[in-house]
């Protein structure tokens, strides 16, 4: 099942994608939020309820908001994927442990939503991820166990300003969090059954052209050891997100750089679970 935050009227309401439509799953069946479908266990019941319903508006109709409007916790892990320590002319031992930085839910755009290129710099980029959401609260989980915690997979562009991330010697947060400076969504695929996590693709375009392409088989740490890694140090709760790294390919690492510009459009697809475009826009002001 696709769930989906949207707006509908003055209200945000929680759909479910079925077919070429969304069931209106607040209006049908009291649903008041996706992090209610996973603290209450009631994904199963939910995945009933629209199997029987009708589709109450088309999917070119649907207000996006961001997959889970107020999620937890959103972490980020960097240079996950095998190639990127050569994209940083980094020639040491791979690493032993995952490299993390936070994000806040206000530096995203929902689907079909502008992402912004402040005024303070030129040097929007885009990284195409996949998304583990998390579904099952939990402690030092174990790798063998991290899918039953695994509520489902969403899709994120984690859009860098690049020279911010350079402002601090330890610190990539200011240049990670530009408000709407990246772009998460569109909604939830929370059936994993034919998905593999351990071999899925994840492809970036700038314009229809691509730029990033690559599979989880090529991650240093797979989503399994992420999550046991995560967990670890900080309990994990329904409604938290990891972003589990982006391929190498980024707009930075060209020479030229390809910062984005205003009017492009970029796709992130990722197998079996849809594709997140965003458009590029200045911010005001």
């Amino acid at each position: 099942m696709r769930l989906l935050t949207f707006a509908r009227g003055d209200a945000v309401h929680v759909g479910a994608v079925k077919g070429d439509g969304v069931v209106d799953a607040t209006a049908r069946f009291g649903i008041r939020s996706v992090l209610q479908v996973f603290r209450q266990g009631e994904l199963l019941p939910l995945g009933e309820d629209v199997a029987r319903a009708d589709a109450d508006l088309a999917l070119d109709e649907v207000d996006w908001r961001l997959p889970i409007p107020d999620p937890g916790t959103i972490l980020c892990v960097g240079v996950n994927y095998q190639d990127r320590n050569a994209e940083y002319r980094d020639n040491s031992d791979a690493p032993k442990y995952p490299s993390l930085f936070v994000r806040s839910p206000r530096s995203f755009s929902a689907h079909g939503q502008d992402i912004l290129i402040p005024g303070e710099s030129e040097q929007l980029d885009y990284e195409g991820e996949i998304v583990v959401v998390i579904g099952k609260a939990g402690r030092r989980i174990a790798q063998s166990a991290a899918r039953e915690h695994i509520g489902g997979l969403t899709i994120m562009n984690e859009g860098t300003i690049r020279d911010w991330v350079r402002h601090g010697k330890f610190n990539v947060t200011p240049g990670k969090n530009w408000f709407r400076s990246g772009g998460l969504g569109p909604w939830i695929e929370t059936d994993l059954t034919e998905i593999d996590l351990e071999d899925l693709s994840v492809e970036t375009r700038v314009n229809d052209e691509v730029r990033q392409k690559d599979t989880t088989a090529s991650m240093a740490f797979p989503i399994a050891r992420i999550v046991e890694y995560v967990s670890t140090f900080m309990p994990l709760e329904p409604g938290d997100m990891i972003a589990t790294g982006t391929p190498t390919g980024a707009g930075g690492r060209f020479d030229p750089p390809k910062w984005l510009k205003a009017g492009d459009r970029v796709e992130v697809s990722v197998q079996g679970v849809g594709t997140l475009v965003n458009t590029v826009a200045c911010e005001d002001g």
